[in-house]
């Protein structure tokens, strides 16, 4: 190999690389939950993702929801979770009404091959009702 085509396979690998990072740091994940009453839900909404497929899980105490695995539109995902029959009917994944443990839920996105692309834990909001 001569010293022009190392140069350019080199600078070549060095921007390939550069964009792979810029894209996996421009992914993002917005978790939410709440529990009121005798209900629990989540949303797992993933953002800045490559064209693939992904799951949304949420994990709380001992428990992992997994959602059915959706193609990234326009590099975002989302995922509902919840309890309440009605909105099961319209397509979120079902969660029993006592899913969330102390009051905290961990979203993840996973792709394809089960590598968690993003994840965040946030606390749920509490509602007496």
């Amino acid at each position: 190999m001569n010293l022009k085509s190392l140069a350019t396979t080199s600078i070549v690998t060095l921007l390939l690389g550069a964009s792979f990072a810029a894209s996996a740091a421009s992914t993002s994940i917005r978790v939410t939950c709440e529990v009121r009453g005798t209900r629990a839900k989540a949303s797992v909404d993933g953002k800045g993702l490559a064209a693939g497929m992904y799951r949304g899980m949420i994990v709380s105490g001992g428990s992992t929801a997994a959602a059915p695995a959706e193609a990234a539109v326009a590099g975002e995902v989302e995922f509902d979770f919840d309890s309440n029959p009605a909105d099961i009917a319209a397509g979120a994944t079902a969660i029993p009404s006592t899913f969330v443990v102390n009051g905290q839920v961990t979203g993840k996105v996973v792709d394809a091959t089960g590598n968690t692309v993003a994840s965040d834990t946030v606390a749920c909001r509490i509602r007496r009702k």
